[in-house]
Order: structure tokens, then C-alpha cells, then sequence
């Protein structure tokens, strides 16, 4: 259950931090019957908790009520992961701090892959070809851009490469998934499947240019202040295929930073499962609800950890989904050729495709590199934990109730086969649940369990660094924000009180807070 918000949390002594990252040959995994019926980690290789280290977790992992000074691991957001805080352009394109020296080199060979350009077929390069033949990019850093966030086009002459529109229509509600419950029955656009596509190989025809326009909204503060945000409204124009199916559901997505995501993965079920209140039992006002999936790498129901309503299971179905909606490339878990082209995109389909002897776009051996190192990108250690402002503002960001979905810490399973991710104290700020967000921020497009107007809750790790690494301060998921003031002006539903006590508190307080979010 969650504890009515605002109120003040209990901190762990520092020795009791210590007891549960020290513990050696502990298990920390989630045993059989910690998770709902038939979901739990079939992802992870993990080793049970004693009762013993489930009461020094729970210590370590209880929210901070003394803020005269860091809590001890503060600046160690990854734990042992964590790297150094660099001030240029790669911070987010470093190796975990715990990757061992054995396998630097396929890390190093994942950096590769990943920036790699992908080409159409036929081409000399086969171990390069593959490419669309409709896509968005033309590799995972096209759009990850130096592992960061993504942005929304900067006027009419700016592309929109690292950002797209998710389509899907209503379908019969009998073509619910069966074995996940409340699954919100919805289909892929028949001519233009589930995302639309903004560039074409040649001989081929671009799916859509994106069009956003925004409307200002004033939003007066106290202290004398006025926000300015912008409302944006989205179009998909020069459809390359006809009109869009009657119903058509649109939903904006820029793509999100990288780090951490092998830690988040690393996560017991049961531990975020235990901080779901779907019918919000204590009255707080919160209501966090996972989202379950269908994993294709387990061909089994899972918890949602990835994707901005949680849409996938693990790295590697995240990466599978990327790389076939995205730059059109077969994998061993996505195997058609053609991406997300339709049936009814008959051109598409019969266009020459690449392939190796298995008939993927990318070997099992890449893509499993790409994996590893989409897992193991560290998250920069914390800067300015201990300057006043910074204090004062953590003390009113857990006073104005934030840490109800943006969970400051977990700790992670004792894995048998991933020491880079195993007994980690990690400060993520999320709760990998989703929450009503408002009717501001509302897509209206349902995607699995998750409603037209909710989204997962994002980590904030690394967030005062996006300006530094992505070259730009626009957040949330279509970027209309330019700072995380605005971000946190956009906050509805659920969170609406806690984004009106930041409108009403004092001047000063305000500002504490965006410098706290700004050190994480």
C-alpha cells in the first residue's frame, strides 16, 4: 500500500545501508508466489531472498525523512554500475562501472552496431543491408543521439527522425489477449500498421510527414511567476497510402534515454508489483496499475517495464520491436523482413530484402551484442547531493508527495549469470507503473492494459544531464516541454495535487526543487 501524500518518510541508518550491500552469498530474487499467478522473471537467472534480506532491503530502500545531508550511496545512483559524471556530450555513452574486462570488447561492438547505418537491398554490403523498406531511422543512434532523448521537430525544416506517431484502430473486444486481464482490445491500421514511417527506400513511398503546431497556455505561479507551455496538435500529412482507417488512434512518441535500462530490467517483479494500488485502497489518490504484456523472447505474459506505456517485457524485446518498427530489420525475435509494412503495402513486401543463411537482418550473435549493450550503458553519478538547495529541494519534493510514483530506490536480484546488474542499491525514481496522467497529456489510444490516458512512470536518473547530452531541455513523451518546470506543470489526474502544491509554494521552494531534480 502507498502512504497518503504529503507526509514525511523513514529513513535506514547508515549501517543498515551498509548490511544490504554487503551481504555475501544472500539471495534477492523473487521466489514463487511473490507475483501475481503466472508472472514473474522467466528473464533472469536469480537466487531467492531470505527472509532476513527482505527486512535489511526493506530498510535500505525506505524513503528518506533527515535531509541535513545525502543519504549514504546517494551519489551512486547505479550502485557499483554507477560511472563517473563527465561534463561533455557522452556522459550516457559509458560502460557500466562494473562491466567486467572480459566483456569490454562486446560492449565496444555493441556501441558499433548501434551507431551502425543500416542499407536497402540489394547492396554489396550484406552484413549492412536490410534497411526498410519503410522506416524512421537509419540506426539506433539516429534517434538515440549519444544515448540521450529524442526531440520533436524544431520548426517546418527540422526532421522528425527521432520522433513518430504509434497508429493503431479499435478492434472487437472478443480479440482480447486471453491470457492477460484487462487487456484493451486494438489492431494495427490495416494499410499503415502499428507506426507510421517517414522515409521510404527508393522505389518506395515514405508513409507520412509529421506535422506538429502548439498552442500557448499561460499558467500563472506564485510569487508573481507565469509559465508559458505549449499544447501541441499532431497530424500525419502526405499519406503515402490512402487515408488512415476510420478510428485511427495517433500517439506521439520521442524516443527516450538509455541508461540504466539492464538495471531496471534486473528488478524483482514482486517489488514493483508491491507498490501497485489499482483501486487505491489507502486513499491517496494513487493508483498505480502494472502493465503486462506478451513477451515474444518468452512467449508468456510479462510485466511492461519498457516503452512510455510500458509496451515491452525486457531489453531485448524492446530491441527486437526498435529494430523491426523503427529501421526495418528482421531479427531471431521479429523475423519479417519488411518491418511493419502491411499486406495491403504489396510493394513493400515484394521489395528485395536482405538476410543471412537463419533468413534475419541481423544475426543472433549482433543482435544479442546490441542487447548487452543496451543493458549496460551506466547511469553518471549524482552531482551536487550536498549543496543546501539542493537538500531543501529534495525535502520538498518528498514533502509534496513524488516519491508516490517516482520511487527513489530499489534494490536489484542477485542474478546468477549478470554480475553488472546483480545486488545493486539503485535510485531510478520510478515506480515502472502506469498512472492517469490527465486529460492533458492524454494520446486517447489505448496500448495493452494501459488507457488513452496513461503512461508509465519515467526514471529521472540522469534527467539534469539531457540539456549537456541530447543538446536540448524538452521532455515527457512528445517532448513538449522545454524544462522540467514544464513537465511538471503537464502533470494531471493522479498527480494533479502535487503539481498544484508546486504551483502555490513559495518562490524559493519551487526553484529548490527544479535545482534537486536538476543534481539527479
Amino acid at each position: 500500500m502507498r502512504c497518503s501524500t504529503p507526509r514525511r518518510w523513514t529513513r535506514p541508518s547508515e549501517i543498515t545501508l551498509c548490511a544490504a550491500l554487503l551481504l555475501s552469498g544472500a539471495a534477492t530474487a523473487a521466489e514463487p508466489g511473490d507475483t501475481a499467478p503466472g508472472l514473474g522473471d522467466p528473464h533472469l537467472r536469480i537466487i531467492p531472498r531470505t527472509d532476513d534480506e527482505r527486512a535489511r532491503i526493506a530498510g535500505v530502500t525506505a524513503h528518506a525523512r533527515d535531509f541535513s545531508a545525502p543519504e549514504p550511496f546517494e551519489t551512486r545512483p547505479a550502485g557499483a554500475a554507477t560511472v563517473r559524471a563527465r561534463r561533455d556530450a557522452q556522459a550516457f555513452a559509458q560502460p557500466s562501472g562494473n562491466l567486467p574486462e572480459a566483456r569490454r570488447m562486446e560492449f565496444t561492438l555493441g556501441d558499433a552496431l548501434f551507431q551502425k547505418l543500416w542499407t536497402s537491398s540489394p547492396s554489396s554490403t550484406r552484413a549492412s543491408d536490410g534497411l526498410g523498406p519503410l522506416y524512421n531511422a537509419r540506426s539506433c543512434q539516429s534517434c538515440h543521439i549519444r544515448d540521450g532523448r529524442g526531440h520533436a521537430p524544431d520548426g517546418p525544416d527540422d526532421t522528425a527522425v527521432s520522433m513518430f506517431l504509434r497508429v493503431s484502430v479499435p478492434a472487437d473486444p472478443g480479440a482480447e489477449m486471453p491470457r492477460i486481464e484487462g487487456w484493451i482490445a486494438t489492431a494495427p491500421d490495416p494499410v499503415y500498421g502499428g507506426q507510421l514511417q517517414d522515409f521510404a527506400t527508393v522505389g518506395q513511398r515514405a508513409e507520412y510527414r509529421l506535422e506538429i503546431t502548439y498552442d500557448e497556455i499561460e499558467v500563472p505561479l506564485s510569487g508573481g511567476e507565469v509559465a508559458r507551455l505549449r499544447a501541441p496538435s499532431y497530424a500525419a500529412a502526405d499519406l503515402g497510402y490512402g487515408p488512415l482507417a476510420p478510428g485511427a488512434m495517433l500517439s506521439p512518441r520521442v524516443a527516450p534515454q538509455m541508461i540504466g535500462l539492464g538495471l531496471l530490467e534486473a528488478i524483482p517483479a514482486a517489488d514493483i508489483l508491491a507498490g501497485a494500488d489499482p483501486d487505491d485502497r489507502d486513499g491517496d489518490g494513487i493508483s498505480g496499475r502494472p502493465a503486462l504484456v506478451w513477451s515474444a523472447g518468452h512467449d508468456a505474459p510479462m510485466l511492461g517495464r519498457f516503452g512510455w506505456k510500458g509496451g515491452e517485457a525486457t531489453v531485448r524485446d524492446q530491441s527486437a520491436a526498435a529494430f523491426s518498427g523503427d529501421i526495418g530489420i528482421a531479427t531471431p525475435l521479429q523475423t519479417a523482413h519488411w518491418g511493419d509494412c502491411t499486406a495491403a503495402q504489396t510493394t513493400c513486401r515484394d521489395a528485395p530484402h536482405g538476410g543471412d543463411a537463419n533468413g534475419v537482418e541481423i544475426s543472433a550473435e549482433a543482435f544479442d551484442t546490441v542487447v548487452y549493450y543496451t543493458a549496460n550503458l551506466g547511469v553518471p553519478a549524482r552531482r551536487d547531493s550536498g549543496d543546501p538547495q539542493v537538500l531543501r529541494g529534495k525535502q520538498v519534493f518528498y514533502d509534496t508527495g513524488c516519491p508516490a510514483c517516482h520511487t527513489p530506490k530499489f534494490v536489484t536480484a542477485r542474478l546468477e549469470d549478470q554480475p553488472e546488474q546483480s545486488f545493486q542499491l539503485i535510485w531510478p525514481y520510478t515506480d515502472l507503473l502506469l498512472h492517469d496522467m490527465g486529460e492533458g497529456l492524454a494520446d486517447h489510444r489505448p496500448e495493452g492494459r494501459a488507457t488513452g490516458r496513461e503512461w508509465k512512470t519515467p526514471p529521472l536518473w540522469g534527467i539534469g544531464l539531457t540539456g549537456q547530452v541530447s543538446g536540448h531541455t524538452t521532455f515527457l513523451h512528445d517532448g513538449r516541454a522545454r524544462s522540467l518546470l514544464e513537465a511538471v506543470l503537464w502533470h494531471g489526474g493522479e498527480a494533479e495535487p502535487h503539481r498544484d502544491a508546486v504551483v502555490d509554494m513559495p518562490l524559493p521552494d519551487r526553484a529548490a526543487l527544479i535545482r534537486y531534480l536538476e543534481s539527479l
